[in-house]
C-alpha cells in the first residue's frame, strides 16, 4: 500500500525502520512519522546478528534504526535540498563543529536540509553500532568492536536560520559557546554526553542564560 511504496529506497528495497528505545529516540521517531514512515518497536535486546541474518534471508528488506542517520537518508530516495550557504560558509561551519570528545569518534558534515529540521542532529551509523552491540554481547570475532569509541555523526543543517546569526557573530568566544551547545544538545539526545562533558554543558548553559555567552 502507501506505506510499502513510501518505505522503499531508490533500489526498490523495503526499509524497516525500528526503535529500541521509544523514549530516548522520540525525536527521531517523530521525524520519521512526519515523513509518513512507520516505525517498528524492538524494545527487547535485538541481537544485531539476528538482523544481519534476516537481511541475508530477505534480500529486498533492510533494517535501519531511526537514529542511524538523518531522516532524509534513512530511506535513500536520491532527493536533496539546495544549501543556502556558500562554499566558504559551509567549510567555516564544518570547522566550527569539528570536535574532539573523549571516548567518541565524531564525524561532522554540513548539509542543506529543510529549515524545520533541527540545526544539529547526532546519529550513530547502523553498521558500526551493530558491530559494537555484537561485540558487547560476546560476539567472538566482533569482540574488539566493543572496545572501540562510539561512532557518531554530527549533521549540521546549514539551512537552519540560527547559523546565519552564528556565522555573523563577531565575538569568537560567544560563537564557540553557541556551536558547542548545539553540538552537546544533539549528543545529549543520543545519551552520549556524560561525565565532565555533561558538567561543562550544564555550566556553559547557565552562563549563557546569565548573559555571559550570548
Amino acid at each position: 500500500a502507501a506505506t510499502e511504496s513510501t518505505q522503499k529506497n531508490k533500489e526498490g528495497k523495503h526499509i524497516v525502520l525500528y526503535t529500541t528505545n521509544p523514549v530516548q529516540q522520540d525525536a527521531y521517531i517523530q521525524a520519521c512519522k512526519a515523513r509518513g514512515y512507520e516505525v517498528v518497536k524492538m524494545e527487547t535486546l535485538v541481537d544485531a546478528a539476528f538482523l544481519n541474518t534476516m537481511e541475508m534471508k530477505w534480500e529486498n528488506i533492510g533494517f535501519v534504526r531511526v537514529d542511524a542517520d538523518i531522516v532524509d537518508n534513512l530511506i535513500d530516495k536520491q532527493e536533496s535540498n539546495e544549501s543556502v550557504l556558500s562554499k566558504e560558509e559551509t567549510e567555516k561551519l564544518k570547522n566550527l563543529f569539528t570536535l574532539q570528545i573523549p571516548e567518541l569518534h565524531v564525524t561532522t558534515e554540513v548539509k542543506g536540509l529543510s529549515t524545520d529540521t533541527p540545526p544539529v542532529i547526532a546519529t550513530r551509523p547502523e553498521f558500526m553500532r551493530r558491530m559494537k552491540d555484537m561485540g558487547a554481547a560476546g560476539g567472538g570475532m566482533t569482540a574488539f568492536y566493543a572496545q572501540m569509541p562510539d561512532e557518531v555523526t554530527l549533521t549540521v543543517n546549514g539551512n537552519h536560520p540560527v547559523f546565519q546569526t552564528i556565522l555573523k557573530e563577531s565575538n569568537e568566544s560567544v560563537k564557540t559557546n553557541q556551536v558547542r551547545n548545539l553540538a552537546d544538545l544533539a549528543l545529549l539526545s543520543q545519551g552520549l554526553l556524560k561525565g565532565a562533558e555533561l558538567t561543562n554543558f550544564i555550566n556553559r548553559s547557565v552562563e549563557m542564560m546569565q548573559g555571559g555567552g550570548q
